[in-house]
């Protein structure tokens, strides 16, 4: 196995890829990230070597991995698009140049993999009978990942709940409980009511994957891991950390609506994404809630950001504070 401390990370213009870079670079790692053309923001561009190159592309990846020890794999298609198609062939070009480079694969893992007959409380030997298609493709995806752990790399998986953030991209969080760009007045609540829901912080995500990555060598080939993140017993814990947040940057209280989905169902047919969102309705039906005993065993604790801070840094990074909020914050300091 490479024992260097260069990691390549796919996916490093999106939230949780993004993230990673960001706290590996903090950690002194050698950060790589392909990007398509020469775009990239200034934030992820301060110590990362960018590759032009595409991940659906198995030279590019094969090329850009050479000498690295870690391949983050954290890059989807946008959207939920075209899943049935991206998601096992960019996953193929990872793990070809994994076992070229004997590097270790980490993978941001979800909830899809189950299906009903595993709930409500998962853990990483839970069966596998998921009910979607995407849930069919990230059993596929853990399947390939743990036969590639018997042929020279090593696998690190990190399950975790909805993603939010302050770049969580094309998340549950920004696509529907808020608008990115404007001032929270209301929040959709997607959950029936009184069900429980699941939700991971991406810093602290990338924060298990990065102290997990540390300890590699000492990790079974096939290391499976379940996060906590917050739990919200009821599906009102989130929109009202949202709701605290807003008040005290000085906004009106947000109403809470419940989600359109009779919209999303109405505008399905001719809209991929609203497809696949509706085939992901059956998560907000039920309580679903990951046990992270294994984890805690492992790092001792697991990375954990209060609400109320990881709420405000989301909405901030969103754009979704009243435009007021940083004057107020300031005429508070002073």
């Amino acid at each position: 196995m490479a024992a260097n401390n260069t990691v390549l990370v796919l996916g490093a213009t999106g939230g949780i890829g993004g993230e990673m870079a960001r706290q590996l670079l903090n950690e002194g790692w050698a950060v790589r990230a392909l990007r398509r053309g020469k775009r990239q923001t200034a934030e992820l561009n301060k110590g990362i070597t960018w590759i032009e190159g595409d991940a659906s592309n198995h030279d590019d990846v094969m090329a850009a991995a050479l000498g690295c020890s870690v391949i983050v794999h954290a890059v989807n298609p946008p959207g939920y698009r075209h899943w049935s198609t991206l998601v096992l062939p960019m996953l193929d070009n990872t793990i070809a140049a994994a076992k070229a480079q004997a590097a270790t694969i980490v993978l941001p893992g979800t909830v899809y993999n189950f299906g009903s007959n595993a709930f409500p409380t998962l853990r990483e030997n839970s069966p596998q009978d998921p009910d979607t298609r995407k849930g069919k493709i990230r059993v596929e995806m853990e399947r390939r990942l743990q036969s590639a752990s018997t042929q020279g790399s090593r696998v690190i998986i990190v399950r975790a709940g909805d993603f939010f953030g302050p770049a969580s991209g094309s998340s549950w969080f920004a696509q529907g409980l808020v608008t990115p760009g404007k001032a929270a007045t209301k929040v959709y609540l997607p959950g029936s009511q009184g069900i429980g829901h699941q939700w991971a912080y991406v810093p602290d995500v990338a924060r298990t994957m990065v102290n997990l990555i540390a300890l590699r060598e000492k990790l079974t080939p096939f290391a499976v891991f379940h996060m906590e993140g917050h739990w919200d017993h009821d599906g009102l814990q989130i929109a009202g950390a949202i709701q605290r947040v807003v008040l005290a940057h000085g906004g009106k209280l947000p109403k809470l609506q419940p989600f359109p989905w009779w919209l999303i169902k109405l505008t399905s047919p001719f809209k991929e994404t609203f497809r696949e969102m509706l085939e992901m309705q059956y998560l907000w039906k039920v309580p679903v809630r990951m046990n992270n005993t294994y984890l805690q065993a492992t790092l001792g604790q697991e990375p954990h950001t209060p609400l109320n801070q990881a709420i405000e840094a989301t909405l901030k990074g969103l754009g979704c504070l009243p435009s007021n909020s940083q004057r107020l914050v300031e005429d508070h300091t002073h």
